[in-house]
């Protein structure tokens, strides 16, 4: 048995509200960024989540060993570095995936909207 057209989920379309919240204070390096999240899917497992994040500048710790998650850039600048001190610069455009495994640091130089795809496998 297959969903029908009205489960697929328009971003576009939506009249989901963004959830507005502060990155815990733990995590953040430098900056008080403040995000907004509008969750727009999330497959019955929970192991797929997606939708649309907005994030104010600065700096903060990220841990990807449980997770890999899908980037597509619609505005803005981030900066990703590994543990190592490897980086890498994405803009408007840019996709890109984190995979499994990656720690480092997630740093926003230029206010920032993204899609995203999450996958949490159990």
């Amino acid at each position: 048995m297959s969903n029908s057209i009205q489960k697929v989920i328009n971003f576009s379309a939506s009249t989901i509200e963004g959830s507005v919240s502060a990155l815990p204070a733990e995590r953040c390096i430098h900056g008080e960024p403040e995000q907004t999240l509008w969750n727009q899917f999330q497959d019955a497992s929970e192991q797929m989540l997606s939708g649309l994040w907005d994030c104010t500048e600065g700096k903060w710790n990220a841990d990807y060993s449980t997770k890999s998650e899908f980037c597509h850039i619609l505005s803005g600048k981030v900066v990703l570095t590994d543990e190592a001190g490897n980086a890498s610069t994405f803009t408007t455009g840019d996709s890109f995936v984190i995979p499994s495994g990656f720690v480092g640091t997630w740093e926003v130089l230029e206010a920032v909207r993204k899609l995203y795809v999450i996958v949490t496998p159990k």
